[in-house]
């Protein structure tokens, strides 16, 4: 647990970031000043009791213990005597790569707290500040710049001339270092001294002999110089094979780089830390984080990260205390006292112990409360001051250091009231390169280990996306490629994952906002801000003329005590927010830059480069199309899906194949690996989002190179992870899908294939980077484009098939059931085509055969396909238990069978054409087939469509089946009375599956069905009636079920409104059948009866009559219209009305039998007449039967008139039978 400074114990390791808990609130001079300090690290031991020296101790005689090292004082004693890190440039970056995830969000500064004591007491000192800032995110992070040994070190190596120059420039007078006073190092000798006696406990302080006191103080000054020149790194080091001469080659070494490769952003656990970036040399440059103490300390509402080294001792009232040694002949001055309260202040320690010397000699000790520093004689300050100047310091450095990535550096000449804010790295880059400035590399590292662990948090909110990117892509622009291809290639991985390829698009506007966050919103390439004298005049008018290089000034010192002088606004546009992708290829094509990127960032530092032939990137692979003469076939097709298959296989024994020499488990290795993948994930929804405009040609290109993308990481991976085994299922059924589309829209080839055939410059960039590795041939046969149809449902299926295969072989099926049913569904769906494809093919052979008594091979064969595809498609589909579609693959097998069947009737002339025994059988399996089908589905709930579909097929058979079998009876091998029964069953048999009640599309086509059913076995019982002799008991039941069925047929053609020639035939059927009836009556009354029954009949005709008269009279009115405009009609565009010659037959047979019933009827009623009298109502029917045949003979005597005046006749003449018009026609 973390713990408040002071409290005794130990606190956690380094890098743990636990929240913060808040420390005590204190009430100082009168002014509440709030502060809390938590410890977030420490490596001190817990706080032992201080020894209290005896009066008189000569400090100036070393203790025995001096010097040695001490676990209660840490690097304390040996600090104060100058061998100290006060002068270590980085000694915010290595706090701040310990605590990652404070940088950039919760924290406003990281520093020493040396630095933040002297920014606080600007106003009151006189001495010189100079300090570098660095902008990440919110946070700022503030080092001392040690101008004298910068120079010093200048002078040895000649780096940093350019800001030496600019320097003398500024100060304008020639540099010179200022040398140390003997005093200087006498006091801190005495001072360590004090502290050693201080940790030595009883009996522990006494001196050593005084030879050795010389030998011990005599290498101090020389120490310190030693360590000032061995503290400020070169301008960031690199190994020798990257010199700063151009001509130097890059090639001798791989440049030291973090060994943390990005490969598993997204995935991998928090544990796994970042590294050591520069592995022996952080601690020599510098990098270390070597506080004692790390903390988190919280004044008023500034967070700041501070690093702290001073003892802290038990004792006194409180459980910890700071120590300080003061010469009672120099009273505290106001500067010291803000030292003593700061120091406390951030460490929350409650108590000071002073101990007074003269000359060395001890003279007395005195405890002093922390809240009571600021009222002490000679060294009164107001805290709310102090408070003040750290808001507006702040605020002023925020307000103005924008740029992440930046060096800025404060500074304040020594006796001057202004303060100046420089941009060293513009100003560096104006001059030399800027890895001449040594902050450039600490930086970007810092921006992408923080990047870093913002992406490794699974919880992370994407709002913080556009923040993660800023982060990198200010990374990325101090870094060179050259250099640091490793972090560059992670960086530009990273970016590629802040893109979610697969969310829907209304997620893009939601999730990243376009304002951001306003206090996280900074950005990368700010503009400067404008002049406020409201916030202290940025401006430099009166400045001397080399001053316009400052960003910003403060013209006095005086003006940071003055309350909100400086605003805490941050006056930063939100440009940090994440992009906005107005569709899924731009977002896809912003990944694929990205990987690009890291790509050639990976490929430049491979050693092998010169071995191979260098590619240019203008020059575009061919992307191999053939036609189908030169493709193999399917049979090619055959061998190329088991070589993949087999290539497939060889995951499982871990084989490696890169051509350029990658060496697996190397930074290159993994970092390809991972943004290979990355390219054929982004080329897969590129052909997804292709696939779903319908631009079929693009989405081939687009999966091809998918699949390019995964050959390529097949060839480099050792072993194959399920997921992406799982993600190379869905680009092969992906690439099924589109060959499929690419079949069924044969009539667009030509613009798919200009689409196939396109390629743009970053494409082609990315295959060269791919063909280092690999031929990426492995999945041709799969995305080429061919122009056979046959060839594009092939391999189709043949992609199914493939993504079918991994699945059982890698057992993934187990873990992604969804995945199995959704390849099993398209591998049906395919041999559904190929199936039907063979079948409508054999169709097209039978209708192109001349006759010919024989099936040819060619048919025989192309059923056989056809059957095996339609099977194996069932078995897929069982395999799900998918009944629906099983039912329509039963559906289309009982189709071929009927093809069969159709293919096997005879070819002679009709009259000898008889049923042949083999219709029979294929019409049988057809039956077994969608009686199958029906079964598959169990019930019409489960799908009413395609049980519709299957009921009417199996009705449309029975009834084709009994049709035949009744035109060819089959004479020579059954009985007349066999096939009779045969066709009876059949004909029921269609009319159980015909559904004539249902209300749907197909109820008409029914109805006809069942009406024509009806008809022709009322026919057939007609005949038979004719037919036969002798059993009168048959005869009865023959007539009884021809009348049944004639009433049936005409009932159902009378529903149907555009069948009145089929109604007529039925009718005339039924007048025939009652004048055959009649003949075998003997009685004038049952022959009156019949004849009043049939013209009864004729009279219900009229209807039908009506109909055909309308539909020709409506072809009458077109015809006359399209007169006036007849240059504009084509002959082809009159509407196909009714058969002109079917009418013109129905209605002369019509008018006969009608003339003949008559006449009969007028016979008969006459002799009547004579025999028995007259009886009126006979009379009446006798005058209108009269009449009507008189008109009827008139009318059929005249050969001259137009169809539509003939029908108009009989209308008329039907009207007048009709009992309504004045006479009865007899239905009595």
């Amino acid at each position: 647990m973390e713990e408040l400074c002071g409290a005794g114990a130990a606190g956690p390791l380094r890098g743990d970031a636990e929240e913060p808990k808040q420390g005590s609130v204190l009430f100082l001079g009168g002014n509440e000043v709030k502060s809390s300090a938590v410890v977030k690290y420490s490596s001190a031991p817990p706080q032992a009791a201080f020894a209290r020296l005896q009066e008189k101790t000569d400090l100036k005689l070393p203790p025995a213990n001096w010097l040695r090292e001490s676990a209660k004082l840490g690097p304390a004693g040996t600090t104060i005597l100058g061998n100290n890190k006060k002068s270590k440039p980085f000694s915010s970056f290595g706090m701040a790569y310990d605590f990652i995830d404070s940088v950039g969000n919760d924290v406003d500064v990281v520093s020493d707290s040396e630095n933040i004591k002297k920014l606080l007491k600007i106003p009151y000192s006189k001495s010189h500040v100079s300090m570098a800032v660095h902008r990440i995110g919110r946070t700022l992070l503030l080092d001392e710049l040690d101008i004298q040994e910068l120079f010093m070190r200048s002078s040895q190596t000649g780096d940093w001339t350019w800001l030496k120059e600019f320097y003398q420039r500024l100060i304008d007078q020639k540099w010179q270092r200022k040398k140390k006073s003997k005093e200087h190092w006498y006091q801190k000798a005495i001072l360590s001294k004090f502290l050693y006696y201080s940790i030595n406990g009883d009996g522990a302080a006494q001196p050593v002999p005084s030879t050795s006191k010389q030998h011990q103080e005599g290498p101090v000054s020389g120490e310190s110089d030693e360590a000032g020149q061995a503290s400020w790194p070169a301008p960031f080091e690199m190994p020798s094979s990257l010199s700063e001469d151009p001509g130097a080659s890059n090639q001798g070494n791989v440049p030291l780089e973090p060994s943390y490769i990005v490969g598993h952003v997204a995935s991998a656990p928090k544990e796994q830390n970042l590294t050591t970036l520069f592995n022996d040399g952080e601690n020599s440059q510098g990098l270390k984080n070597d506080f004692v103490r790390n903390i988190l300390w919280t004044f008023e509402d500034i967070h700041m990260l501070v690093g702290s080294n001073m003892p802290i001792f038990g004792g006194g009232r409180y459980p910890a205390v700071s120590l300080r040694l003061r010469d009672n002949n120099k009273p505290i001055n106001v500067l010291t006292g803000i030292d003593y309260w700061l120091d406390n202040l951030i460490c929350n320690v409650p108590e000071l112990v002073m101990c007074f010397h003269v000359n060395g000699i001890v003279q007395k000790y005195e405890m002093i409360k922390t809240e009571d520093i600021p009222n002490l004689e000679n060294s009164n300050f107001s805290t709310k001051v102090i408070k003040d100047i750290a808001q507006n310091i702040l605020s002023f450095l925020k307000s103005n250091c924008t740029k992440e990535g930046h060096t800025y550096w404060l500074f304040k000449a020594s006796g001057s009231d202004i303060v100046k804010l420089y941009d060293l790295t513009t100003l560096c880059e104006e001059t030399e390169d800027k890895y001449q400035n040594p902050f450039t590399m600490p930086v970007a590292i810092l921006l992408y280990k923080v990047a870093c662990n913002m992406m490794l948090k699974k919880n992370q909110n994407k709002k913080h996306y556009g923040t993660i990117r800023t982060l990198l892509l200010n990374c990325l622009k101090l870094l060179d490629n050259g250099r640091h291809p490793q972090i560059i290639a992670s960086a530009n991985y990273m970016l590629s994952e802040l893109f979610q390829l697969d969310e829907p698009k209304k997620e893009d506007s939601a999730d990243f906002p376009i304002n951001g966050n306003s206090d996280e919103s900074y950005s990368e390439e700010e503009e400067e801000m404008p002049d406020s004298d409201e916030n202290g005049s940025y401006s430099n008018s009166s400045d001397p003329p080399d001053d316009n290089k400052a960003v910003a000034i403060i013209k006095s010192v005086g003006e940071l005590s003055v309350p909100e002088k400086y605003k805490s606004v941050h006056r930063i546009r939100p440009s940090c927010a994440f992009p906005v992708c107005h569709g899924t290829e731009e977002r896809c094509r912003l990944v694929l830059n990205y990987v690009l990127e890291g790509l050639k960032s990976v490929d430049s530092s491979l050693k092998k480069e010169g071995d191979l032939p260098a590619a240019d990137p203008s020059t575009p692979i061919p992307l191999k199309y053939e036609d189908e003469s030169s493709s193999g076939g399917p049979e090619c097709l055959e061998k190329q899906m088991a070589l993949f298959l087999d290539k497939m296989g060889s995951f499982q024994k871990g084989k490696h194949s890169s051509q350029s020499g990658m060496i697996p488990g190397s930074w290159q290795y993994k970092m390809k690996l991972q943004l290979i993948l990355k390219s054929s994930k982004a080329y897969y929804v590129l052909s997804d989002a292709a696939m779903i405009l319908q631009k079929y040609g693009r989405a081939l290109r687009y999966i091809k190179l998918a699949l390019q993308c995964h050959d390529t990481y097949c060839c480099l991976s050792t072993s194959m992870l399920p997921e992406v085994l799982v993600f190379l299922c869905q680009c092969l059924t992906l690439c099924g899908d589109i060959q499929l589309m690419l079949a069924q829209n044969a009539n667009n080839r030509a613009a798919y294939l200009e689409e196939y055939n396109y390629q743009t410059k970053e494409d082609q960039e990315i295959l060269h980077s791919l063909h280092r590795e690999s031929r990426c041939q492995v999945f041709a046969w799969a995305t080429d484009l061919s122009t056979d149809l046959e060839c594009q449902l092939s391999v189709s299926c043949k992609c199914y098939e493939a993504a079918y295969e991994i699945l059982l072989f890698s057992n993934v099926k187990n873990q992604n059931p969804e995945q199995r049913i959704q390849v099993l569904k398209r591998m049906g769906n395919i041999r559904n085509e190929i199936g039907v494809f063979y079948m409508n093919q054999a169709a097209a052979v039978q209708t192109e055969r001349v006759v010919s008594k024989n099936v040819s091979t060619t048919e025989q064969q192309l059923w056989k396909k056809s059957f095996s595809c339609f099977e194996e498609g069932i078995q897929n589909f069982e395999s799900i238990d998918d009944a629906t579609n099983a039912a329509l693959l039963l559906c289309n097998t009982g189709r071929l069978m009927r093809i069969c069947a159709q293919a096997h009737c005879a070819a002679e002339g009709d009259f000898k054409r008889e049923f042949s025994p083999e219709e029979a059988l294929y019409y049988n399996k057809a039956i077994d087939y969608y009686l199958k089908a029906l079964r598959s589905l169990g019930k019409r709930d489960v799908h009413p469509a395609v049980w519709d579909s299957v009921n009417w097929e199996l009705s449309t058979t029975y009834f084709t089946m009994a049709t035949l079998q009744q035109d060819y009876a089959p004479l020579s091998r059954k009985a007349q009375e066999q096939i009779e029964k045969e066709v009876s069953e059949a004909m029921m048999k269609s009319l159980k599956y015909c559904d004539v009640d249902t209300v749907s599309a197909r109820q008409p086509l029914c109805q006809y069905r069942a009406a024509t059913i009806h008809h022709r076995l009322a026919s057939m019982y007609h005949s038979c009636l004719r037919n036969q002799v002798g059993d009168e008991h048959l005869r009865k039941q023959h007539r009884v079920l021809a009348d049944l069925h004639y009433s049936k047929a005409v009932r159902l053609f009378q529903l149907l409104k555009d069948a009145p020639c089929e109604f007529l035939r039925v009718q005339l059927e039924r007048v025939a059948f009652a004048e055959f009836q009649m003949a075998s009556q003997n009685s004038s009354a049952g022959k009156l009866k019949t004849l009043s029954g049939a013209l009864d009949i004729m009279v219900k005709t009229k209807g039908a009559f009506q109909l055909i008269r309308k539909e020709l009279e409506a072809e009458s009115e077109q015809i006359s219209k399209d007169k006036g405009s007849a240059e504009n009609v084509s002959p082809n565009d009159s509407s196909p009305g009714l058969n002109k010659e079917e009418v013109l037959k129905l209605l002369s047979i019509f008018e006969s039998r009608m003339s003949f019933l008559l006449l009969q009827s007028i016979k008969l009623l006459t002799s009547t007449k004579k025999k028995i009298g007259g009886i009126n109502e006979e009379e009446a029917v006798l005058k209108t039967n009269k009449q009507v045949y008189s008109l009827l003979l008139r009318a059929t005597a005249n050969k001259s008139p137009r169809l539509l005046a003939r029908i108009e006749v009989m209308v008329h003449l039907l009207e007048q039978l009709s009992p309504g018009e004045g006479g009865k026609g007899g239905a009595q």
